[in-house]
């Protein structure tokens, strides 16, 4: 299937590992040239190696806001207009709702939610000018239903859901489409690390909480990042 993205710049916030990654290699195949963002050169050189296509590697941790418009404008200058934007950030910690401190709140809303607003503010004038673009923000299913423990997540992914479906209603009359992405259980290193959390709240061994997360999928399994980026780079 062509998805009518060959020769296009793909710009994939958090390409260096899990689902950024496997959403980097969706697009690559289809023939875009991938700009990989990541904090790690080691770990960005590697996903770099797994793409089929053209790629440009930047390190950048975007938790800072203030930096997205300085910083787009650089990665404009190497490979050109990006008319495709995929929004991804790592999880917060887990926790729950009541006594965070509202400094923590604060700098996850700032890394999370902010940076994000700001990139895709960064980006929009290339996909204006083209009368064509995407984005898609990669987010959580504790969007539609909220997950056990995770309030930041639940909480700031909400946010940005809020924020994308406005944006959607003012960009598609040019052309431009808003998505958002929701994975459930896919087998990445940021699942391993909270089913291995909860067991040890719960003392409990860790194939006992796999276990009981299965269950509850008709396949029996966790979905596989490349499943998940295919879903990405169909959107």
């Amino acid at each position: 299937m062509d998805f009518g993205i060959k020769g296009k710049t793909a710009l994939v916030i958090g390409a260096g590992s899990g689902l950024g990654a496997a959403s980097a290699r969706a697009l690559s195949a289809e023939g875009a040239h991938v700009v990989l963002v990541g904090r790690r050169p080691e770990v960005l050189a590697t996903s770099a190696a797994t793409m089929t296509g053209p790629t440009t590697q930047v390190v950048w941790d975007v938790s800072d806001p203030e930096q997205a418009a300085g910083r787009i404008a650089e990665i404009r200058a190497k490979a050109g207009p990006i008319e495709i934007l995929v929004n991804n950030t790592g999880g917060p910690p887990p926790s729950p709702a009541a006594g965070q401190p509202l400094d923590l709140w604060s700098t996850h809303f700032r890394g999370m939610v902010m940076s994000l607003i700001a990139i895709t503010d960064a980006v929009l004038p290339d996909m204006r000018a083209a009368g064509w673009g995407r984005i898609v923000t990669i987010a959580s299913s504790g969007v539609v239903a909220p997950i056990p423990n995770l309030a930041l997540s639940n909480s700031l992914r909400g946010a940005l859901a809020g924020w994308s479906k406005t944006l959607s209603r003012e960009l598609a009359p040019k052309g431009i489409t808003v998505n958002m992405a929701l994975p459930g259980r896919i087998a990445t290193d940021r699942l391993r690390s909270l089913d291995e959390g909860r067991a040890k709240r719960e003392s409990r061994p860790v194939d006992d909480v796999i276990g009981e997360s299965l269950s509850a999928i008709p396949l029996g399994r966790y979905g596989e990042p490349d499943e998940f980026g295919a879903a990405v780079g169909f959107l």
